[in-house]
């Protein structure tokens, strides 16, 4: 029995599994049509053979979200496949699995460094800073004179009492810098890796400390950032923050000087430092 036109989980089981090479997974026989076998695929899923049919025809009702899990695994899904699969499936995309931070790609590197006055971070979820462009070193930190043990955003805003003279609205920062936090380690389902760092925050600082009981939210989101700057005094950033399409464990904040005479200003620093 063949899925109904508008059955689209269906279709896209189907077309998934037509794709995958049998001899890859150690099945053998002749085949009338390509691909693995329905029972082949639940065999692989740990699910019934019962089961994954009537997913394919549309019976059943709607799947759990274990289920669609064990048939991504079963059909060697990619991220973005598996998204979608439970996009047909159940209306949403499925919980976040966090990993650990594995690079990122250089063309990421290559767009922050196109950036020449705007200073640009690239962060993980539980808040190290992995990449920046020349801007950033030059107004913000310049990392690669930083260990790495202390590139982590919060550890700075907290721990570092240059960081911490050098805004004009620290409390205000402070505040804002946890619930965003907070948010981003939930969202890339990262909770229980920054628990660690949690507690060492809570030792370290009182203000952490109070901050974080305090379980408020915040998207990170845009605004403005205002510093004291040794070269170029107050200065006034407006920052935007990004998702990077398929990193969940990344985000990029970029901050555009206000006035046009600091940026020509960064853009000497820039050229100095170079």
């Amino acid at each position: 029995m063949s899925a109904e036109p508008d059955n689209r989980l269906g279709d896209y089981l189907k077309d998934r599994r037509a794709r995958l090479d049998p001899a890859a997974f150690g099945f053998a026989g002749r085949r009338r049509t390509p691909g693995l076998r329905r029972e082949e695929v639940a065999q692989r899923s740990n699910i019934s053979t019962t089961w994954y049919t009537w997913l394919e025809q549309g019976r059943g009702g709607a799947p759990s979200a274990d289920v669609l899990n064990r048939i991504a695994g079963g059909l060697m899904l990619t991220e973005p496949e598996r998204e979608h699969l439970f996009m047909l499936g159940l209306g949403r995309p499925p919980e976040v699995r966090y990993r650990p931070f594995q690079g990122i790609a250089p063309r990421l590197q290559r767009l922050i460094d196109t950036l020449e006055v705007s200073p640009a971070l690239i962060k993980t979820a539980t808040w190290e800073v992995v990449a920046w462009n020349r801007a950033a070193a030059v107004v913000l930190t310049d990392f690669d004179k930083v260990p790495l043990s202390e590139r982590n955003i919060l550890r700075r805003v907290f721990c570092d009492p240059r960081v911490r003279d050098a805004q004009q609205d620290w409390e205000g920062l402070a505040r804002f810098v946890v619930g965003a936090f907070r948010a981003d380690a939930a969202r890339a389902g990262a909770a229980s890796e920054v628990q660690a760092l949690v507690d060492e925050l809570s030792r370290a600082s009182p203000e952490f400390a109070a901050l974080w009981r305090e379980n408020d939210v915040h998207v990170h989101g845009d605004g403005v950032k205002r510093l004291r700057h040794p070269v170029l005094g107050s200065i006034e950033l407006e920052f935007s923050s990004f998702a990077v399409d398929g990193r969940p464990d990344l985000g990029m904040i970029v901050y555009n000087p206000v006035a046009s005479a600091v940026a020509d200003e960064i853009r000497r620093l820039v050229a100095a430092a170079t």
